[in-house]
């Protein structure tokens, strides 16, 4: 509380009289303060110089007296002006300015002493204004919403907000019982920027902004740059705080040096909320590891975890961007996690939504009575697929919003990704729209060009900040240069998720056996492909739901030959070049469609055929960490090399994934439903060549069909190489063949 009861000193010293003859306010002034709504209140209230004394104004409606304790002990009383207001002039001049606090009694109700929140100067400084003002502050979540921190020697909690349309702010909440009349706010510049400074209000209050629209209405807001919030379907705000001490030194130094685009990544993608039903950030830490580092993955994939009201949005309609969800606990629990992660050697990259958000009352929507965080104009501000507001991202304030939210992920919680959500709908001003019901850009085309730039921004400002870390865009068109530099034109980003590679080979993989040989090019044509961007490869939530099915039941055939397929694919997934990423539950050939509402169907870990399929990608991500050549040269054509890519008769495909070095690792699949004998294959080179992964291995669910373990090459010109061998090819199977 600010305020707290008390019970007169024995033996005070005299009560002082204020002067007569007070400058008084004009009577609008005056109810404009004592209602809580004159934009500079501390103009008026607060204590002031005015000649050879300090003029003292404070409001408390339905006071019996009102009397200043100066910090030498001293006491004056004030006389009531009128309407609640009561002002003083207290002795000393300008050199003489004192620290005080405010003593109140009430008829019939108890004494009240508090400070005052209308002494204090502005906690927001003119560089932070500046710098907001230019649309260039990286470090925003440190300046404005609500700061628990001491300010002028006075432990307390300061608000600021970005406001430009409303002509007056409050801060409502539990510490005042939601009535702000007497914690107006002051507008600090043009810009629209509100500021107060409440003494002694501590950290786990619950609070909101109370705006004057232009057209006179008080509209209640949560705080956009909140970093904690109530658990929905609460809605508050709360006056965050954290206290947590990091442990992930190590990790960060070696993030700091690396290059994740060269390196291993192997994604497990995952909805916290339904991994395991019913467990907070901390819960989860210690089975999560166990699983993913039993499992092999290098990073772990959070879909959103910024708070959002609606749960079945699984996070992708935010609308407190600073904020964890609050349904797992405080943030510095998830702090704790992503740092226990990271001791683990585990990797954490979060969703990010900057393309649009829900229409609330009380969020971010019309927020001060006008469109300001989304485009005024709904050709350009409003989504039609799903009914969310649109960033205005030609206004800078909102660049600076989202840019300085991407770096407060990144440094704040050492996330070590961003995967940027709906990058398409981004670019593109006529996407998802009819002709009609969108508006062309300055160029009269249909790219949105202030997107672009500030896709741009996002990347390039993240990269230069946060070294080590990866952008990872969702970008489902041909739009060139997505993980080009932006020194080049490029948008900038580290990694694209390949939705082509994803669509056509879950199309041929869900295709009858026998029909496939008709379809070879939907499981070849990525390679055409593969090094026009950086691409990470993706079997994501969003195949396994809305009627999709699980990757399980789009395979064809009896359960032995959907597992089968499942293996097979999944082989051929982490052998092609670009990295890897896989939605939970796919891991161990979860049945049923995936809902939010339930956990993942662990109890098919009961039978045997899933085990394998479970121990086969633990394997797959063994293998894959273990070998260079998957991964060290993803991006570049000098690391692959067809050795059949022709073979549509037999379903078969081949190649060759080689290290800086040149050292080779082959994959031979085998989509058909039948095993193939003697199956020549050309090689890089002679000798034995071990079998260090048969997807139809028994130990996997296989039928055991295999080259028991290694295979002799001899020197046999084929294909235009200069050795071969004989292979037996498993059905439904991928080999994985490596030099001794």
């Amino acid at each position: 509380m600010a305020e707290k009861k008390t019970t007169p000193k024995k033996n005070a010293p005299p009560i002082e009289s204020s002067t007569p003859s007070l400058p008084l306010l004009h009577p609008d002034h005056r109810r404009a303060l004592v209602e809580g709504r004159h934009p500079r209140p501390h103009d008026a209230l607060g204590q002031h110089v005015v000649g050879a004394g300090w003029l003292v104004r404070v409001v408390r409606p339905l006071a019996a007296s009102v009397t200043i304790v100066r910090a030498d002990g001293s006491e004056h009383a004030l006389t009531h002006d009128a309407d609640g207001l009561w002002h003083g002039l207290l002795p000393g001049g300008p050199a003489d300015g004192q620290a005080y606090t405010v003593s109140t009694t009430y008829d019939g109700g108890p004494d009240w002493h508090a400070d005052d929140p209308y002494r204090f100067v502005p906690s927001v400084g003119d560089i932070d204004l500046y710098l907001w003002g230019e649309g260039r502050h990286e470090q925003l979540w440190q300046v404005l919403g609500a700061h628990h921190r001491p300010h002028e020697g006075i432990d307390g909690t300061s608000f600021s907000v970005w406001a430009p349309h409303a002509q007056a702010a409050r801060v409502v909440g539990d510490f005042n019982s939601w009535n702000g009349v007497g914690h107006a706010m002051r507008r600090l510049d043009d810009n629209g920027v509100w500021e107060l400074f409440v003494p002694g209000l501590d950290a786990g209050s619950t609070y909101k902004f109370e705006l004057l629209t232009a057209e006179g209405a008080w509209v209640t807001r949560a705080d956009p740059m909140a970093r904690y919030t109530e658990t929905p379907p609460a809605t508050a705000s709360v006056v965050g705080d954290s206290h947590y001490d990091w442990n992930d030194g190590d990790w960060m130094a070696r993030r700091a040096a690396s290059n994740p685009h060269d390196a291993a990544m192997s994604v497990y993608e995952m909805h916290l909320g339904s991994w395991r039903p019913g467990l907070s950030y901390r819960e989860i830490a210690d089975p999560l590891i166990d699983y993913v580092t039993q499992l092999g993955f290098t990073h772990i994939e959070f879909m959103p975890l910024a708070e959002h009201p609606y749960g079945p949005s699984w996070g992708y309609q935010v609308t407190g961007y600073f904020a964890p969800t609050s349904r797992f606990g405080h943030p510095d629990d998830l702090r704790y996690l992503i740092d226990r992660l990271h001791q683990a050697g585990i990797g954490v990259i979060m969703d990010w939504v900057p393309a649009h958000f829900p229409k609330d009352e009380w969020a971010l929507g019309r927020f001060d009575g006008a469109a300001l965080y989304e485009h005024p104009d709904p050709r350009r501000g409003e989504h039609p697929d799903w009914g969310t507001y649109i960033f205005d991202l030609g206004r800078s304030q909102v660049r600076n919003f989202l840019v300085a939210n991407a770096l407060y992920w990144l440094e704040e919680f050492h996330i070590d990704g961003l995967r940027v959500d709906a990058v398409a709908s981004m670019l593109y001003l006529d996407y998802s729209r009819s002709e009609g019901q969108w508006l062309p850009n300055a160029q009269g085309g249909r790219e949105n060009l202030e997107a672009i730039s500030f896709l741009q921004e996002v990347t390039a400002t993240a990269y230069k900040r946060v070294p080590g870390i990866v952008m990872i865009a969702e970008e489902s068109t041909s739009w060139p240069g997505v993980t080009k530099p932006t020194s080049q034109g490029g948008l900038g980003f580290g990694m694209k998720w390949n939705m082509g590679w994803m669509h056509d080979t879950l199309s041929y993989m869900a295709r009858n056996p026998m029909w496939r040989s008709h379809h070879h090019g939907e499981i070849t044509f990525s390679f055409l492909y593969a090094f026009s961007e950086n691409f990470l490869l993706p079997i994501s939530h969003d195949e396994v739901v809305h009627g999709k099915g699980s990757l399980l039941a789009k395979m064809p055939g009896d359960q032995w030959q959907k597992l089968a397929n499942v293996r097979a694919y999944l082989a051929f997934m982490w052998a092609h070049p670009g990295k890897q990423l896989l939605f939970m539950g796919q891991e161990f050939g979860q049945p049923s469609e995936w809902s939010e509402e339930r956990g993942l169907d662990w109890w098919i870990l009961d039978q045997p055929v899933h085990q394998g399929l479970h121990r086969l990608v633990s394997q797959l991500n063994r293998v894959y960490r273990e070998t260079p050549a998957l991964w060290q040269l993803d991006n570049s054509a000098a690391g692959f090399e067809w050795l059949e890519g022709g073979d549509a008769g037999n379903n078969v495909i081949a190649f060759e994934r080689r290290d800086a070095h040149g050292a080779p690792i082959v994959a031979v699949v085998n989509f058909s439903g039948n095993p193939v004998e003697s199956y020549r294959l050309p090689l890089p080179r002679e000798g034995r060549w071990r079998e260090v992964i048969n997807t139809d291995a028994g130990e996997f669910g296989g039928s055991g069909v295999g080259n028991f373990g290694s295979v002799e090459a001899t020197a046999t010109p084929w294909g235009g190489r200069p050795a071969s061998v004989e292979l037996t090819l498993p059905p439904l199977a991928a080999l994985y063949l490596q030099p001794e």
